[in-house]
């Protein structure tokens, strides 16, 4: 209790910091369709906070290097509270465009600064129940970000201003905090061939599961008005593929650790691409259906990033874990950064039941190529199921030894 109480200020932070960046993206989506944004410009919002993402992922670790850690959070708080407070200043989807690349990097360098900060105190007797408590608090704070939703009017300068109250809310708890600022740790080399070398299969996993998740956070809500369904329930809806993420954690961690994960990734992509054609066709039985189906596609792609990780880490040494976990990371940018334009793109041309369309054209082509690296070699030893968090550059700093067997 005692180890908990004293990250109290970075798990306070990180809640904050998910309630505002996890708002924007849906609220984004349904300003632009209030102001008449094409549907490929508000796919464009979404890809611009990806490339964000990137940019303050690569970054945030040579910032801290420089200025510290508390500094460098600041600066990135401070670049996201700007994005969020130019929205309603310039009515411009390239302009928000650019604000979304901002707070892309508000998040990136953000949590890349709370990840090192707790790399630095944690040890392998307490690495685990600081770890779990920062999955649940990352978790909470995601979900409570969606049903937020409900409550905040599209293109609307307070529901901007409220998102940006929060992102500065989040520098206190850090900023003040009596615990000494830690000394700043190398960053990672970023090695895209090291994930591809390791696992061929488990970089391809990553991206489809960026494809899945990016599409449908930035672009759901563009489904969720196209069937019909209003500002609140679009927030159930998103909501309800967040839950189902995180029921789904423990029981695939169990098949993952107890059957080749290949298997595992085949009955995930196939499950995702049921749950794919159940949502589409749930919305002919109302938002009881639509909000079911969005649960199932949360517990079918939301753990495919965590499967694929652990497959990577497989055929990995100790030393290359944190290496290995950005390289992973790289690709599921590549993926988030495509999807969401891409998505928007496929609605407008043929409806919202592309987005779904594309999402098991990507679990489809994953199931085939998964088939295919089963006959190319065996499976390996398995380390640990891990999940994953898709935050920084530097979370497999956090995770890498858990993933050791004792």
């Amino acid at each position: 209790m005692r180890l908990i109480i004293s990250f109290a200020a970075l798990f306070f932070s990180v809640l904050l910091l998910q309630l505002s960046s996890g708002g924007v993206g849906p609220l984004d989506a349904l300003s632009g369709l209030a102001l008449d944004f094409t549907r490929q410009q508000i796919g464009l919002l979404g890809s611009a906070h990806f490339l964000g993402f990137f940019v303050g992922c690569w970054w945030a670790p040579r910032l801290m290097g420089s200025v510290g850690h508390s500094r460098a959070f600041a600066a990135f708080t401070a670049a996201g509270a700007i994005g969020l407070l130019a929205h309603m200043l310039v009515i411009d989807p390239y302009a928000w465009a650019l604000m979304r690349v901002a707070s892309g990097v508000c998040v990136a360098g953000c949590y890349t600064v709370i990840e090192a900060w707790l790399q630095a105190k944690v040890t392998n007797e307490t690495r685990g129940r600081t770890m779990g408590v920062y999955r649940v608090i990352d978790m909470t704070g995601s979900l409570a970000a969606q049903m937020a939703i409900g409550f905040l009017e599209p293109a609307n300068y307070v529901s901007y201003n409220l998102l940006a109250i929060i992102c500065c809310a989040a520098l206190l708890p850090l900023t003040l905090t009596t615990v000494q600022q830690p000394a700043t740790p190398s960053a990672p080399r970023l090695r895209p061939s090291l994930a591809y070398a390791r696992s061929p299969l488990a970089a391809a996993g990553v991206i489809v599961a960026a494809v899945s998740s990016a599409s449908f956070r930035m672009v759901g809500p563009l489904y969720g008005q196209e069937v019909g369904l209003t500002a609140t329930q679009i927030a159930w809806f998103l909501s309800a593929f967040v839950l189902g993420g995180a029921v789904a954690q423990i029981p695939v961690g169990w098949l993952a650790d107890k059957f080749d994960r290949r298997r595992v990734l085949i009955g995930l992509s196939l499950a995702a691409v049921l749950s794919s054609a159940l949502t589409i066709y749930a919305a002919d039985f109302g938002t009881t259906g639509i909000f079911a189906a969005a649960i199932l596609f949360g517990l079918t792609t939301f753990p495919i990033y965590s499967v694929a990780s652990a497959h990577a880490h497989d055929f990995a040494s100790s030393d290359e874990r944190v290496e290995l976990s950005a390289a992973l990371m790289f690709y599921f940018a590549l993926g988030a950064i495509a999807a969401p334009y891409l998505a928007s793109a496929l609605i407008e041309a043929f409806g919202p039941d592309a987005l779904f369309v594309m999402i098991s054209a990507a679990h489809l082509a994953l199931i085939l190529f998964s088939a295919t690296r089963m006959r190319v070699r065996p499976a390996r030893t398995r380390t640990r199921y891990v999940y994953a968090p898709r935050t920084s550059f530097t979370v497999g700093r956090l995770f890498g030894k858990s993933r050791d067997k004792d």
